[in-house]
């Protein structure tokens, strides 16, 4: 479902391919003592959150940062519990 990009927390991320792309924060969980988020990509202003990809998440200074989940087992594991909690 596409869904307008209305006051979402965003960042953005390198793909795979190298390009910069800027994600909204559609939910936030916390899963074995550590905290994630699903996110969307932003794309001209509307998000789709038919595709959600999770990020770990991580306090800083100037708020936070997200770190991408490079185990593609440990990936799964959370996105399982995720689907479970939504």
């Amino acid at each position: 479902m596409a869904e307008e990009f209305n006051e979402y927390v965003t960042f953005s991320v390198t793909t795979s391919d190298g390009t910069e792309a800027e994600m909204a924060v559609v939910d936030e969980f916390e899963f074995e003592h550590k905290n994630y988020v699903a996110a969307a990509q932003i794309k001209e202003d509307t998000i789709n959150e038919d595709e959600l990809y999770i990020y770990r998440v991580k306090e800083t200074e100037d708020g936070f940062a997200v770190e991408k989940i490079k185990s593609q087992v440990e990936y799964e594991k959370i996105a399982r519990a995720y689907m479970e909690i939504v």
